[in-house]
């Protein structure tokens, strides 16, 4: 057998052992596991803090030192005057070239690297390219795999050694190596409160204006994930000094970028607006993963530049086909914080998806659709693909997938056309196999949004109303949420009066208040109606009414018809509480912020969309009116009277065109 596979069969059995009975037990105080509260995503439990921790960073090495204790003592000076007799200094090129290296780069997890620090006297610049290599062996493992890793890692003995090595060759470090070395350390989860963390954050802070971009780069990576401490906040604040002070002669993207996300939201307004004007400056540099990171970075500072995101969302938007999922997710949730919408963008995205639609997982479309609801846009081409999907095999849709394309549908009120019926009927069908183990709040969500969309399948109906049912709803959460839902749904049975084998109706006691909430009128569109009726003979005006106990409209206008023998279709239905009478006919005037309608179209969303279908039902003509339309005074009640009195503007603009002609 060769030596090579007689190694490897011995670094597997100490492996292997190490699980059963840790080195030298009497020595190291461990628990089975470690934590580091700034990486929940490393479920490893806190280090225990032994009595040698105490000891001074001057005093010998030969002492056993818990370096990544929690109540040490920070006030330690740097010793560089000597290194450890066991530590060489040599930084030479060549030394990339030695048998240690070569070595390194074949190590594939923290356990192998540890090895090879005990077969070699680790040179200063070994030192650092050892914890960085450690870190970066774990960055493709799974969550299980690297959890396993780390926990070998914080029990070998030979990791405690590479950081008192660490310690005590931090100041003869090369800036780089010095940055890469911590970020190494907090990435495998070294407690930031511990004496070698904090330790390199002070030397961090003495060298800071040594450091050049790369390292200024590395370190700002680092401290953008690091919890609140005196040296990180102290660091920081430094950063923010040099990065003001170097920013004119920053030349890379990426290092302006990680710069960026390191002043964060505290950064002053005015320094924000001084780096919009160096990006913007340097856009000509920017390849398409600098203008998805643009956008990432001005999301993490809260920073709105209309022309940054114009530009980049350009750029994006040319070459949707290099950009892999997860980016393209994130540019839309960026634009959700920063609450910018790129209408190009966004449609030539559904086109994209919608046109590709088989590479996508379900699991991605509907994210996809999530966040396009989110954004409050309707992504019609992808939504009518998926609506295809859905028809063509209702059966693939788990439930979670349903509440998802329910949600989605209701609130862009969606319409599918020609095939509605088909997708609703699926949809139906989807949902009735699901009926015997779908939770009860689960449920009401799912009538609520078929009910938005006007679909009213008797199953679900009938289960959800269910005595059994209700008594599983009245100790639920979101108590205000389902009674607005059951709300919806009794208005639904009432005004839509959907055919079902047998009446259903909602008992009050799961409506809670169903009084409307207090509401002030808008004075701007109260002046422009007032000013507008003073113009009209035969017509009301009433301010503020309340229909159905639920809707609330902000003027209802009474005016004869223009025809006396004309009827509306809302007002021949029988026995219809409220019908206007035969002769008039009553305008609903409602202000409508820009949020109720989907992005970039007139097309109500959600509940004022089933608010505009009852008013019909219950005989009156809708009016949207939005705050755009009120802005200007002079202009309002001429937009009032166009939307109002159609038939008036129409005659007005024919008489002018008229003695124009003459």
């Amino acid at each position: 057998m060769s030596v090579w596979v007689t190694e490897e069969v011995m670094r597997w059995a100490v492996r292997f052992c190490s699980r059963r009975c840790p080195w030298q037990q009497h020595r190291f105080l461990l628990t089975s596991s470690i934590k580091d509260t700034s990486f929940p995503s490393q479920q490893l439990a806190q280090v225990c803090v032994s009595q040698k921790s105490q000891t001074s960073l001057s005093q010998s090495l030969i002492s056993s030192v818990r370096f990544y204790s929690q109540d040490r003592s920070h006030s330690d000076g740097v010793e560089e005057s000597s290194l450890p007799p066991e530590v060489q200094l040599d930084d030479s090129a060549s030394e990339l070239r030695t048998p240690f290296f070569d070595s390194l780069r074949r190590c594939g997890s923290p356990s192998d690297v540890l090895d090879l620090t005990r077969q070699y006297s680790p040179t200063v610049r070994q030192v650092s390219n050892s914890l960085t290599h450690m870190w970066s062996t774990t960055k493709k493992m799974s969550e299980e795999q690297r959890r396993y890793e780390l926990q070998l890692m914080f029990e070998h003995p030979a990791f405690e050694e590479l950081l008192q090595k660490a310690l005590k060759t931090v100041g003869h470090m090369r800036n780089d190596d010095v940055t890469y070395s911590l970020l190494s350390m907090v990435n495998l989860g070294v407690s930031q409160h511990s004496r070698v963390v904090q330790t390199y954050l002070r030397v961090c802070q003495e060298k800071l204006n040594d450091f050049d971009e790369k390292s200024l780069s590395i370190l700002a990576s680092c401290l953008e994930n690091m919890e609140s401490s005196t040296n990180v906040d102290a660091l920081k604040k430094g950063m923010r000094l040099v990065v003001e002070a170097r920013l004119p002669g920053i030349k890379n993207v990426m290092t302006l970028q990680t710069m960026m996300r390191l002043l964060g939201k505290d950064a002053p307004q005015d320094l924000k607006r001084t780096l919009e004007k160096k990006a913007l400056s340097m856009t000509d540099q920017f390849t398409l993963p600098n203008t998805q990171y643009m956008i990432f970075t001005m999301a993490t500072m809260g920073f709105y530049s209309k022309p940054l995101m114009d530009l980049c969302s350009k750029k994006i938007a040319e070459d949707f086909h290099g950009i892999p999922f997860n980016r393209l997710y994130r540019v839309l949730q960026s634009y959700k914080e920063l609450l910018y919408r790129n209408g190009d963008l966004l449609t030539g995205l559904s086109e994209y998806v919608a046109s590709t639609l088989d590479v996508w997982t379900n699991k991605q479309v509907l994210l996809f659709l999530s966040i396009f609801e989110e954004l409050a846009f309707c992504p019609d081409a992808l939504m009518e693909a998926y609506a295809e999907k859905v028809i063509s095999n209702p059966d693939v849709l788990a439930l979670k997938d349903l509440s998802c394309v329910l949600k989605v549908f209701s609130s862009l009120n969606y319409d599918v056309r020609h095939q509605r019926q088909q997708f609703l009927d699926s949809l139906s069908h989807a949902l009735s196999s699901y009926l015997p183990k779908m939770p009860a709040f689960t449920l009401l969500k799912a009538v609520y949004c078929l009910c938005l969309l006007g679909h009213f399948p008797s199953a679900p109906l009938e289960q959800l109303l269910h005595s059994s049912t209700l008594e599983q709803l009245e100790g639920s959460k979101f108590a205000k949420s389902r009674e607005r839902m059951f709300q919806t749904v009794d208005l639904c049975l009432r005004l839509d009066r959907p055919p079902l084998p047998q009446p259903l109706t909602v008992p009050t006691s799961v409506m809670g208040d169903t009084s409307s909430s207090s509401q002030t009128v808008n004075s701007r569109l109260s002046q422009g109606l007032q000013s507008l009726m003073g113009d009209e003979a035969h017509t009301m005006l009433q301010e503020m009414v309340l229909v159905e106990n639920s809707y609330l409209i902000d003027g209802v206008i009474t005016k004869p018809l223009p025809n006396q023998t004309c009827r509306t279709e809302a007002s021949s239905c029988a026995g219809v509480e409220g019908s206007p009478a035969e002769s008039s006919q009553r305008i609903a005037v409602i202000y409508t912020p820009q949020s109720g309608f989907c992005y970039g179209t007139s097309n109500p969303r959600g509940h004022l969309a089933v608010k505009i279908r009852h008013l019909k039902i219950l005989g009156y003509t809708p009016v949207l009116v939005t705050e755009q339309e009120l802005q200007h005074d002079e202009e309002r009640t001429e937009t009032l009277r166009g939307r109002i009195f159609p038939e008036l503007h129409r005659s007005e603009t024919q008489s002018a065109v008229e003695q124009l002609g003459s």
